[in-house]
């Protein structure tokens, strides 16, 4: 499902990051920029350890902050490494918030059109997925104004409460725009 803000399209939908037809895919990395299990295990799985390699060029970086890479063999040309959580930590609101922010700024300042996002910090760093999904919509709502590249924002979901829970956020701040 679709809605507009401003000149941007969100979508919500389930399916599988790595192969997603956009600019950039977004992981859910700890700010040293290791690809382990989950979101950034798919990553490197499906993308080669190209993207690694490249990582370990950049990190560690803040907790917050976020560092671009290429897709390495992923459909997408980058990937933007938003970086919640510590290795093994947990990501806490203000860390999910930063780094969403970060993110999209990155992707705007790049020029990019079109950017897939994960449910970030909800897998191994337990973030609550509700709350998830408010907060990184709410940062899409914020940079919607002032995007001058950026026309397409998806949320691509594991499961169907994740899916749930960004679909019911997005009708809830994005149907009265």
């Amino acid at each position: 499902m679709s809605w507009r803000v401003n000149r941007l399209t969100v979508d919500v939908q389930q399916g599988d990051l790595t192969i997603q037809d956009v600019d950039a895919i977004v992981n859910a990395a700890n700010n040293d920029l290791e690809l382990g299990g989950g979101v950034a295990g798919a990553i490197a799985r499906a993308g080669g350890p190209a993207i690694q390699a490249e990582c370990r060029t950049i990190g560690p970086i803040e907790i917050g902050d976020a560092a671009i890479t290429g897709g390495g063999k992923l459909k997408a040309r980058h990937v933007i490494h938003a970086a919640s959580m510590r290795l093994g930590g947990r990501t806490t609101a203000e860390s999910l918030r930063q780094s969403t922010r970060r993110t999209l700024e990155i992707a705007d300042q790049r020029g990019l059109h079109s950017i897939a996002f994960p449910a970030i910090g909800t897998g191994i760093a337990h973030f609550p997925m509700p709350e998830c999904a408010r907060i990184m919509i709410e940062e899409v709502v914020a940079l919607a104004p002032a995007a001058t590249s950026l026309r397409e924002v998806r949320f691509v979901l594991f499961g169907d409460d994740a899916e749930s829970a960004f679909r019911s956020e997005a009708e809830r701040q994005l149907s009265a725009k």
